[in-house]
């Protein structure tokens, strides 16, 4: 029996049944005798479009299935991320802990295939700082990174940009002041209620110790820098150390910066380096669930005005401005 046989066969049994039922009666066998005694050439030509679309039907089934599975697949799949780190405070021990949870939370997740750092931060302590680049360098290793400078990446915040792929700076972003402050210790006194074992048990070390600290950590710095930015730096060493601040515009002429432009710029650059086009840029913060918290890093005058110097004595990254003079 051919196709055609066999549709119109269907049909006309699919006819003598409703028929049947429409009209009351019982179905009898000898009605099935004359469904399948009747001719089967007849009408024929009648349905050979009708078998046609049938077989046109299943042929766009099968197309569109792949398409329809293929859809589903990909709304399963989750949606690339380019996540975003924001620094706008100085770096220490709470800020740089909370930074490193969200690049850890950046590393462990696939769906987040690249990070823009966005700064707008003075830099902070030296072991903080440091802290936060070997992360950032594990990072790197595995994932692009870009740095979008705001309002400012001075001294340790430009210390974590130069380990970054990518780095762009708006015209007026305040960029550079590479190098190390640090606080002397007192000179060394004697207490009369206080033994000690050593003549730098209570001071940590000499005072000309701690200058030759500094210098070696600025030499670190300067390290990094070269390391980080290489042949595109066009400045001698002597004057990448030389603690000067630039302007976004004048740092990408020296090559301190990559490219005047904005955060958006950062994360199409940095989703253009993962290999994704279609993206979503969400804030790792709050993926990562880190909650706020209140802490003053910088000294507070009696008057409530936080001043430009940090609270506590240290080793610092820092870019201090100067105070407004008062007449």
């Amino acid at each position: 029996m051919s196709n055609i046989q066999h549709f119109i066969l269907k049909n006309n049994l699919i006819d003598k049944l409703y028929h049947l039922v429409y009209a009351g009666k019982h179905y009898q066998p000898q009605d099935h005798r004359e469904i399948f005694n009747k001719p089967l050439n007849k009408g024929a030509t009648m349905n050979q479009n009708d078998l046609k679309w049938e077989h046109i039907r299943t042929w766009l089934l099968w197309l569109a299935l792949p398409l329809v599975i293929g859809i589903l697949i990909a709304s399963l799949v989750p949606k690339p991320v380019v996540g975003i780190i924001r620094l706008e405070d100085a770096i220490y021990s709470y800020t740089a802990q909370d930074m490193i949870k969200q690049i850890k939370y950046a590393s462990e997740h696939p769906e987040v295939r690249a990070v823009v750092l966005a700064f707008d931060s003075p830099g902070g302590t030296v072991v903080d700082t440091e802290a936060v680049y070997m992360e950032l360098a594990k990072l790197r290793a595995k994932k692009p990174v870009v740095t979008a400078i705001n309002g400012m990446a001075a001294s340790g915040a430009y210390y974590l940009s130069v380990g970054t792929d990518y780095i762009y700076a708006k015209p007026s972003s305040l960029v550079g002041n590479i190098g190390v402050i640090s606080y002397l210790p007192p000179a060394p006194f004697i207490y009369e209620e206080i033994i000690s074992t050593g003549p730098y048990k209570l001071w940590g070390s000499a005072r000309d110790s701690d200058m030759r600290q500094a210098d070696m950590i600025k030499e670190g710095f300067l390290e990094a820098v070269l390391l980080g930015r290489g042949d595109r730096i066009k400045a001698a060493p002597e004057v990448i150390v030389s603690g000067q601040i630039w302007l976004g515009s004048e740092a990408v002429r020296l090559g301190f910066a990559d490219k005047i432009g904005t955060e958006t710029d950062a994360l199409d650059k940095a989703a253009e380096l993962a290999g994704v086009a279609n993206y979503e840029a969400a804030d790792l913060r709050e993926l990562a669930g880190i909650v706020d918290y209140s802490y003053s890093f910088f000294i507070q005058s009696p008057e409530g005005i936080t001043l430009p110097y940090p609270a506590e004595p240290g080793t610092y990254m820092l870019f201090i401005p100067q105070l407004p003079v008062q007449k």
